[in-house]
């Protein structure tokens, strides 16, 4: 290597350091009770979803918003979750779509419902 390789080198390593930090490299500012992303909507994902359950629930999961939407129509149809006013509804699902959408490394989606066995087991959906 020649000399003034070797002296550039270190700068050009400094310089890089110094450079500012693109959007997704920032560090996210969670909720220290809930583990929520702060932003946009996640007061209204925390009123009304740990309400039910803990906000783990939440932050260990994602999907894509249709995802969300379908888990919310689930708990509504299931577990007894109210309807939400359109516009709660419109927030919650922006939050979660976009703070918790779909990781790329993590294992493949869940298997539809309908190719899985029946559960053996008694549900509280079955002692209606």
């Amino acid at each position: 290597m020649k000399r003034s390789h070797a002296l550039a080198m270190p700068a050009l390593g400094m310089a890089l350091l110094c450079l500012p930090l693109g959007a997704g490299a920032q560090e996210t500012e969670t909720d220290p009770d809930t583990g929520l992303i702060k932003a946009s909507g996640w007061e209204t994902v925390r009123n009304n979803c740990t309400a039910c359950h803990s906000a783990n629930l939440v932050t260990q999961n994602s999907g894509t918003r249709n995802h969300w939407e379908n888990l919310i129509r689930w708990m509504q149809e299931t577990q007894g979750l109210w309807k939400f006013e359109a516009e709660t509804e419109e927030t919650i699902l922006d939050y979660l779509a976009e703070y918790y959408g779909p990781k790329e490394d993590t294992r493949r989606p869940a298997l539809p419902r309908t190719l899985m066995p029946d559960n053996p087991y008694p549900t509280v959906a079955d002692a209606d």
